[in-house]
This record gives C-alpha cells, sequence and structure tokens, in this order.
C-alpha cells in the first residue's frame, strides 16, 4: 500500500498539523479495525487515513486515532488529498466526492489549495449553569471569567460554550484574551472523563483577542479521550467555531475566516473556512494547504 505522511494547514514541512495517509488499491478491502487502530498508534500522530478509490471522482475514507475510529478528520482529510495529488490519483482544478461516517462530502482541489466541505452544523447544547462552568475551566488549568464580544455597534454578546458539531462534536470555549489562551494546561484525566461525559471529543478553546483583521480567532484544541492531548490544526472543530461565531452574529453570513492554531506546539497551522445559509441550511467549508514530508510503502 502506498504510504505518506504531510503536515496539514500549511505550506511548509515540519508546520501545521501532521497525519499519516494510507492508500489502498482500487477494491482493496479495508484493513481490519483492530489493524488500522495499531497502526494509527505506530505512525503516533494524532489521525491516520485510510482512502479506498471508488469509481469515478470519488473515495471512501476512515479515520483512526491511536485509540479509534472517528467519523471526520479535517487535517487529515486536507493531507489526505495533498497526497493524492503526489501520487497522481487525483487532479489538480477537479472536485471529489467523499464517503465518509458523517456522510458524503465535497472536495475541491485547486491550484493545489484543498477546500472540503463539512457535515451540516449542530448545536448540541450550551454550558450555562456557574457550577459546570466552572468545573470546565479548572478543568482546562483556568479560572472561569465571562468573555463579552462585540456583534454590533454597541452591542454585546456574552459567551458560553456551546457543544457543536461539523461531523465531530466539540465544546467550543471562549476564553478572554491571548494571554490566557496560552496559560491552558489541562488536567487530562479529569478532561477525558468530562469529554466522555458531554459525549464530546474535546474542548476547542479560542480567543478573539487577536492582531490584525486577516485572522478571525486564535485557537487551542484538546483531545485527550481519543489519545490527543493537544493538536497544532483541528479542521472539524474549525468548521464548528465558525458555526458558533455566526449563530452567535459575530461573524455575517458569506463569511471568510481565518483561524490560527498550533502555537503553543511550535507547529503554527492556518486554518481557512466559509459559511454559507440559505432558508433551509448551511453550508460550511474548510480548506488549507498541506507539505508531504514523506512517502513509500506501507506492509499491513
Amino acid at each position: 500500500m502506498k504510504f505518506y505522511i504531510a503536515d496539514a494547514f500549511t505550506e511548509t514541512t515540519f508546520g501545521g498539523n501532521p497525519a499519516g495517509v494510507v492508500i489502498l488499491e482500487k477494491g482493496q478491502p479495508f484493513p481490519e479495525p483492530a489493524v488500522m487502530v495499531k497502526t494509527a498508534a505506530e505512525l503516533r500522530y494524532s489521525e491516520t487515513a485510510f482512502l479506498s478509490p471508488l469509481d469515478g471522482s470519488a473515495f471512501e475514507i476512515r479515520y483512526f486515532t491511536p485509540a479509534a475510529e472517528v467519523d471526520l478528520c479535517g487535517h487529515a482529510t486536507i493531507a489526505s488529498f495533498a497526497s493524492l495529488l503526489d501520487a497522481e490519483l487525483a487532479q489538480d482544478d477537479r472536485d471529489y466526492t467523499v464517503k465518509t461516517r458523517s456522510g458524503d462530502l465535497i472536495v475541491k482541489l485547486q491550484n493545489g489549495f484543498v477546500m472540503m466541505e463539512m457535515a451540516s452544523p449542530v448545536t448540541l447544547g450550551t454550558i450555562r449553569e456557574q457550577e459546570k462552568l466552572e468545573l470546565l475551566y479548572s478543568i482546562m488549568g483556568i479560572p472561569f471569567e465571562p468573555v463579552l464580544a462585540a456583534c454590533g455597534c454597541s452591542q454585546y454578546v456574552k459567551l458560553l460554550p456551546d457543544m457543536v458539531s461539523t461531523g465531530l462534536p466539540d465544546i467550543i470555549m471562549p476564553v478572554k484574551n491571548r494571554e490566557t489562551l496560552n496559560t491552558i494546561s489541562p488536567d487530562f484525566p479529569a478532561l477525558s472523563r468530562l469529554s466522555e461525559e458531554y459525549q464530546v471529543t474535546g474542548v476547542h478553546a479560542f480567543t478573539l483577542d487577536r492582531e490584525g483583521f486577516d485572522v478571525t480567532a486564535h485557537c487551542r484544541n484538546f483531545a485527550p479521550l481519543y489519545d490527543i492531548d493537544e493538536e497544532a490544526a483541528t479542521g472539524t472543530a474549525s468548521g464548528a467555531l465558525t458555526w458558533y461565531l455566526f449563530s452567535h452574529g459575530l461573524i455575517p453570513d458569506q463569511k471568510e475566516c481565518a483561524f490560527i492554531q498550533g502555537e503553543a506546539m511550535e507547529r503554527p497551522s492556518k486554518i481557512l473556512t466559509h459559511i454559507r445559509t440559505t432558508d433551509q441550511s448551511a453550508r460550511i467549508q474548510v480548506g488549507g494547504n498541506a507539505a508531504i514530508v514523506a512517502r513509500g510503502e506501507i506492509f499491513l
């Protein structure tokens, strides 16, 4: 099987978020799930994608952390299509259909840039109770402080953590400023238990405290329940954050967002998103570049 390592959401190696990519021959069955989990654990990246070419311009992708299979992974999808381009199994300036456990999604390739459609966004709940808020922020290693954000002329909205999914559910957790974001130091066993209780992948913390207008928010992501203490770039959570900001009136329809993640890991990533809504639905896309680090054969 062809095997790649690619850094997603960056244009240079050793930045962004690395992922393993295993490309099966057309018609070849996926390995047993236990084998794919062991492969992800052996590679030690937060996710490894296994791709199976289908008829026409379609692929099936399954995503594995070192602990379990997950329904969708943004950065591993970006890495997958960069790898398919390198392997000449996909062509630039074309659209592809990707079959995932979150449904069939569209991926667009343009000049090496990969833009993927996320699953339909949904807000699953809000953490409002003072005791639960204090517990969440305490587990993250910071005190709970109310966060106010401008949503119009002389109008402010109080931001609370929401559970949001665009393929994977996360707690989208606002923090006051970049200094607070940088001091987050979770109690990982407690965060794993809390994630299990809320039935989420983990916590995606963000702040709207930023420099310049070309950055929408700075972010950090933690998912120890899936053996990912911290991740340098998280596509699904970036899609969820886009919906969070839109639903709270902080960004308009047709907005293009730029999220910076991975700074605390010294692997800065830039994740671009776009939201478009109609009366019936909302469509969120997440995209970025990827840099190939290694290619070869893997024996499973």
